[in-house]
């Protein structure tokens, strides 16, 4: 029995070739696994002997040749292909154990030229999986160190190794051949600026962790992340303290990152079910919070926490009043960490580098029955310049609200409406079937929770335009005095006579945010 041995990842592969060759199993190599096996006292047959060929090209050919692969690919079972492997003096190869060049953690480094990263695409090893792997029936291929003890104890067992288990090790390459595959065509894309959205579409992630279930009890779940491009995002969270995230925690609070990222301004969101419930913003983040917190103290019990400046103890000390599943902050403070670790099944997560946003060229999906969705991120705020299509001009306070309304109703289910005044969200009217009830919804919120006065000379945005004029009618009605909405409906001038009627002022900004 042979097996032909080149890795690039050397963990645990010393111990592995050194269990083989007390099997009885001779190893050949190449290159750098070659001389690591033979330091290690493990006798190595060299690929140059096999082949009757000098490796060359610095490495680039050295296993691209017919004694390797019609020794990978011959069919045991098939008398022709044996007969011809003895014509030729080709001796059979049982074990491949291969893993590639390190092209991930090449492009993942700072500052890596092109050519760097191209010389670190593997050729040989690709192939010599593959056709290892498509004749599984009589070659054991492994390509991940955690699958050394298993082929060794099936070695042990004096059985070989099992057919189940050569076509599980089987699968295994060409899932891992079509991860390397895909990461190098986005880097490629990435290094065109291509931007177009392609006639195939792959993508490919990395599990991050499995989880006790998904949306409900009954679905199985786990957590991928993106290979590149994650700082400042949730799949590179830190996590501090608590139990771990489940699916509802991730998604909710992906949802708030997300709002989160619109601010400069000491800024904190909170989120129930993917929908902001509160948002502050002040001179601090004790004073964000306790305006998130105030605008709805219902719906923020058993929701999330996110701020984009550090957690400090004044702000720690009145989240700890409440409970809540998750908080997320850039950093925290010592003590501040020490008054949230007191509850032991909150979840703590620090992000660095929270307030970066992703490329505006990154994917949204949405997978559908036999498909999926596309589509770049929403990654605009505003087309251009508002445009007040109204009499009256909004005030400076008024303007600073209305943009802060966009921002929330950006990122609220749609029909969405949302009213802010003084730098604090006080009524949210999400994922409604009409936008007549949105506004009612946070209208209602906000005498709830604030009282009427709150509403006199509050903002009010609208994620998409109105189609009748009865919102402006409700937010008359409350108090409210400035609109900002998409226009585009061919009875706008409904909408802005009745904001004319009442004194109000109104802006169009000529986009949409539609979130479902």
């Amino acid at each position: 029995m042979r097996a032909l041995i080149s890795v690039s990842d050397k963990n645990g592969i010393v111990e592995f070739a050194k269990k083989l060759q007390e099997l009885g199993v001779q190893i050949i190599s190449t290159g750098g696994t070659h001389k690591t096996l033979e330091q290690a006292g493990v006798k190595v047959t060299g690929i140059s002997e096999v082949t009757g060929f000098p490796e060359c090209l610095d490495g680039r050919v050295k296993t691209l040749h017919p004694n390797i692969h019609a020794g990978l690919l011959a069919m045991r079972s098939n008398p022709e292909h044996m007969k011809q492997l003895e014509e030729l003096k080709i001796e059979t190869i049982d074990i491949v154990v291969v893993n590639l060049y390190p092209f991930k953690e090449t492009i993942l480094k700072e500052g890596v030229t092109r050519e760097v990263a191209i010389e670190n695409i593997d050729i040989g090893g690709p192939t010599m999986l593959r056709s290892a792997a498509k004749n599984y029936q009589d070659v054991a291929v492994v390509v991940d160190p955690r699958d050394y003890d298993l082929v060794i104890d099936e070695l042990k067992s004096g059985n070989g190794i099992s057919l189940d288990t050569k076509f599980y090790l089987c699968s295994k390459v060409f899932a891992h051949t079509a991860h390397y595959d895909t990461l190098i065509a986005a880097y490629m894309k990435r290094e065109r600026q291509d931007n177009n959205l392609p006639e195939t579409f792959t993508m490919t992630f990395e599990k991050v962790q499995e989880m006790r279930y998904g949306e409900n009890p009954h679905q199985k779940a786990a957590f991928y992340k993106e290979v590149v491009n994650t700082d400042g995002l949730l799949s590179s969270a830190v996590q501090l303290h608590g139990k771990e995230l489940s699916f509802n925690n991730i998604n909710d609070t992906n949802g708030a990152l997300e709002l989160l990222k619109e601010f400069e301004e000491p800024t904190v969101v909170a989120c129930k079910h993917a929908n902001p419930c509160g948002v502050g913003t002040g001179e601090n983040v004790y004073e964000a919070y306790v305006k998130a917190y105030n605008s709805d103290p219902t719906s923020i019990f058993g929701g999330i926490v996110v701020m984009n400046r550090e957690l400090d103890e004044k702000t720690a000390e009145e989240i700890n009043k409440i409970f809540v599943e998750i908080v997320v902050a850039p950093s925290y403070s010592e003590k501040a960490l020490e008054i949230l670790k007191s509850k032991k099944n909150i979840r703590l997560l620090a992000i660095e580098n929270i307030t970066t946003k992703q490329d505006e060229n990154s994917y949204d999906l949405k997978k559908v029955a036999g498909g999926i969705l596309v589509q770049t991120i929403d990654s605009k705020l505003l087309s251009g310049e508002l445009k007040t299509v109204t009499k009256k001009q909004p005030t400076e306070q008024e303007m600073k609200d209305l943009i802060m309304a966009w921002k929330i109703v950006k990122h609220t289910k749609s029909n969405a409406i949302t009213i802010v005044k003084n730098g604090q969200s006080i009524g949210i009217g999400p994922g409604q079937v009409n936008r007549i009830w949105a506004c009612k919804q946070a209208i209602e919120h906000a005498v709830e929770f604030l009282g009427e006065d709150s509403l006199k000379g509050a903002t009010l945005a609208s994620d998409a335009y109105f189609p009748f004029s009865d919102c402006v009618e409700a937010a008359a009605e409350a108090g409210i005095t400035a609109i900002i909405q998409p226009g585009g409906s061919i009875r706008d001038n409904d909408s802005i006579e009745a904001c004319d009627n009442h004194n109000m002022s109104m802006l169009f900004t000529d986009m949409r945010h539609f979130k479902h």
